[in-house]
């Protein structure tokens, strides 16, 4: 077992092109063998996930904790006049936060990773700047297509593809706390992501029309791990989105129940008691970045 190691937090406030904020929090040891920038699921807040960035950081792994524009410390909020899709979160926002730790941790390997949609933007950001990214970390996260989910989820899920974006129509926004899905989301966002529900594919407007042969030309170890109890990220929509990815990318897979993981093993309850994710991440995270 890993020494625990010593930690210090610190936050930085991001600017995008278009004058939206957010606080990149990084919790870093003094000498971190890896650095993990962390993509929350779709309306979390970042700080939702600190004891996970804690329980990393004593294992000697930096984590910067990525900020959904429009949640939590975002200087923005959806609405009829407030929209945006998924073409900004990936090409403005993420690479902001990725220079930022890469400028925190500039010696090491960088990691992407995130949770349920966290782990597909984290995929879909490698594929579109691979440079410098040296591993995949998938947590709860697969490709949200139906036929990867079994009953009543499917079925849930197609009449979600048809009554979200009616409501964000209607309402200029989708108020996800109140529907009991997702946050406070943008029109945009629900549209990329019901029209890569019902495709099966991240084909969409404002990201490269190849954007899919860019998937599968990664060449990355892939760390991954799905729950046994998880509605929302199955292990068949898990290994959906990892057939997307090269073949020559490596992947540790990991299948986690209740009494592995010490608390129910859903889509969110981990966050609550996140040691046993993050010990075996943490693991993988130092074997991957000793010289070859």
């Amino acid at each position: 077992m890993a020494t625990a190691e010593s930690w210090c937090e610190r936050s930085r406030e991001l600017v995008a092109d278009d004058g939206a904020r957010w606080l990149l929090s990084v919790f870093a040891p003094a000498r971190p063998r890896a650095a993990l920038l962390w993509i929350p699921a779709l309306g979390v807040a970042a700080r939702s996930y600190r004891r996970f960035a804690e329980a990393l950081a004593a294992q000697g792994v930096a984590v910067a904790l990525h900020e959904w524009r429009g949640i939590g410390s975002s200087s923005v909020r959806a609405s009829r006049d407030c929209d945006w899709d998924y073409a900004p979160l990936l090409r403005d926002d993420l690479p902001r936060s990725r220079a930022a730790l890469r400028d925190i941790a500039p010696q090491v390997p960088l990691l992407l990773g995130g949770h349920s949609l966290g782990g597909q933007f984290a995929a879909l950001s490698a594929a579109l700047d691979p440079s410098d990214v040296h591993g995949l970390v998938l947590i709860a996260a697969g490709l949200p297509h139906p036929p990867h989910f079994p009953q009543p989820m499917r079925a849930a899920m197609a009449l979600a593809f048809v009554l979200l974006p009616a409501i964000t129509r209607v309402l200029g926004f989708l108020p996800g706390r109140q529907l009991g899905f997702a946050g406070r989301e943008s029109r945009g966002v629900i549209r990329d992501w019901v029209r890569s529900g019902r495709h099966g594919n991240y084909r969409m407007p404002g990201l490269p029309d190849d954007i899919e042969q860019r998937l599968a030309a990664l060449q990355l170890p892939v760390f991954a791990m799905h729950f046994a109890a998880d509605r929302f990220g199955p292990e068949q929509a898990l290994y959906a989105l990892l057939d997307k990815l090269g073949t020559a990318c490596t992947s540790e897979v990991h299948g986690l129940d209740s009494a592995q993981l010490g608390v129910h093993a859903n889509h969110f309850a981990w966050m609550q008691q996140p040691e046993a994710v993050a010990r075996r991440l943490g693991r993988w995270a130092r074997a991957e970045s000793q010289p070859d």
